[in-house]
């Protein structure tokens, strides 16, 4: 059962952090906005090994951009998959990407985010990038508040979560429930946080 006070102070917290990575994103120039998140950098590349299936996202509006590390991976032979959601009620699976270039195995999903289409073949990551509202510096995550990752994550604890963020998403701590997943590591523009 979900803490009224934790539930409260959550909705909170991702209002204000919403808001600071939506300015930080939107400040940034163009030529840096085209380098950050271009490559992983060595410690995380150590976390996945070389046949994983690695899950992506298309980020939303001030999220980390997982566009570079798309392409970045599928051009390095792995599996590349994104999250498809088909009902608000129903759990996140992730489906393969085949063209990360012009993106035509994509349409719109239930919030206007491109994802796979229903042809497309279920797959389990074995390393999942993952985008967040705020983080610790020991790996605690603060999502959008759906708990799509949090329950894909319960059910295959075997996968290796990577949040990634901008440095200005970094809280002291978080409020944390049961049902929330802790992050293996966690990248930023700056650093590499973990593994945890």
């Amino acid at each position: 059962m979900t803490d009224p006070n934790v539930a409260e102070r959550k909705k909170l917290l991702r209002t204000e952090l919403r808001r600071k990575r939506r300015e930080h994103a939107a400040a940034l120039p163009p030529e840096v906005s085209a380098l950050v998140f271009n490559r992983p950098p060595g410690p995380v590349l150590e976390l996945v090994p070389g046949n994983a299936t690695v899950g992506l996202y298309r980020a939303d509006s001030g999220e980390a951009p997982a566009s570079g590390y798309v392409r970045f991976f599928f051009e390095r032979g792995h599996q590349v998959a994104l999250p498809r959601v088909t009902t608000l009620d129903q759990p996140m699976e992730f489906r393969l990407h085949s063209d990360p270039y012009e993106e035509s195995d994509l349409e719109s999903g239930v919030w206007g985010l491109r994802q796979p289409g229903i042809d497309a073949p279920v797959v389990v990551p074995e390393v999942l990038f993952m985008p967040l509202v705020g983080f610790t510096a020991k790996g605690d995550r603060l999502g959008q508040g759906g708990g799509y990752y949090d329950r894909f994550l319960a059910a295959h604890p075997q996968t290796v979560a990577i949040g990634m963020a901008w440095d200005v998403q970094e809280v002291d701590e978080l409020p944390t429930e049961l049902h929330d997943m802790r992050l293996s590591a966690i990248v930023t523009p700056t650093r590499v946080l973990g593994p945890f």
